[in-house]
């Protein structure tokens, strides 16, 4: 982030009666400016993080998806029925690996969330050894949760387990979940533009980095925290924010960065943070109406 000039300091005449003020001056300004240089809090969606990322859109930049959003299914429609359907069918995969996988992809905070992908990408992505890139995902979920937020905000539409009083998979997100509306899906919206952004960088993975996409939506269903409607609505508005960020010369020097490292990273023989084996085989068994 660009760093701003340091506060003015000017030294009255008096301070030149002896060297002690004058060094009194300089520490005082030298503390200014580090106080003017301090990064701004970070903006972001989920569980917080501890460092100061910031998204790369900002103000009429992020896409509207209040604007771009049609109401959510009216209770009775045949939208609302395919809804309540897909619903049934994620209950019913409670206790399952497919259910314990909604539990790991429902975790978006950083670290963690910088890997929710890596076994469709082959590579581990850590700040460490790929810090482009765990920047440049951490930095586009933030733009890509904050484009569903005004639709979530109007319609307030009620959360599939406050509806059907069925557990989810993340009970320790509940209250906060009860107070977020659950139309579009912001975790949709991240995954699917991970998947875009991933599939750019690695053209030779797309077919397993947008299946990812598809499927960590999917998850929300088995979680039993989002609609089937939220998470194609999700979709929609995470494609939405992929397209302004390529109108973004930050996010597309970025893009360039990442792509280098992936290459350099895939030279290397780095662990994977998890068994892709078993998330593979986890993902294998998906809700068939969502399919």
């Amino acid at each position: 982030m660009p760093v701003r000039s340091a506060v003015p300091f000017i030294v009255p005449m008096s301070f030149f009666v002896s060297p002690l003020r004058i060094a009194a001056a300089l520490v005082l300004a030298t503390a200014l400016a580090a106080c003017s240089s301090t990064p701004s809090s970070p903006s972001a969606p989920g569980k917080e993080t501890t460092d100061r990322a910031t998204g790369y859109l900002h103000g009429d930049a992020i896409p509207d998806s209040l604007a771009l959003s049609p109401a959510p299914p009216a209770p009775g429609t045949a939208w609302a029925q395919l809804d309540d359907a897909v619903a049934r069918e994620a209950i019913a995969m409670r206790g399952s690996a497919r259910f314990q996988q909604a539990h790991t992809d429902a975790d978006l905070s950083f670290p963690a969330g910088a890997d929710q992908f890596s076994c469709a990408l082959g590579v581990s992505v850590t700040a460490a050894q790929t810090p482009a890139l765990y920047r440049l995902l951490e930095r586009s979920r933030i733009d890509a949760s904050a484009a569903t937020k005004a639709a979530k905000n109007h319609y307030k539409r009620p959360r599939p387990f406050t509806v059907n009083n069925e557990p989810t998979c993340t009970p320790e997100d509940e209250d906060d979940l009860r107070k977020n509306g659950s139309y579009p899906s912001g975790h949709t919206a991240i995954g699917w533009a991970w998947a875009l952004i991933l599939a750019e960088i690695a053209p030779d993975r797309a077919t397993a980095l947008l299946e990812r996409g598809r499927n960590y939506g999917h998850s929300r269903l088995v979680c039993n925290v989002h609609w089937y409607s939220d998470v194609q609505q999700g979709q929609f508005m995470g494609a939405a924010a992929v397209a302004r960020l390529h109108d973004n010369p930050e996010f597309n020097a970025d893009l360039v960065k990442a792509r280098r490292e992936l290459d350099h990273a895939r030279t290397l023989t780095l662990p994977m943070p998890r068994d892709c084996a078993a998330e593979t085989a986890a993902l294998t068994s998906d809700i068939p109406e969502a399919r």
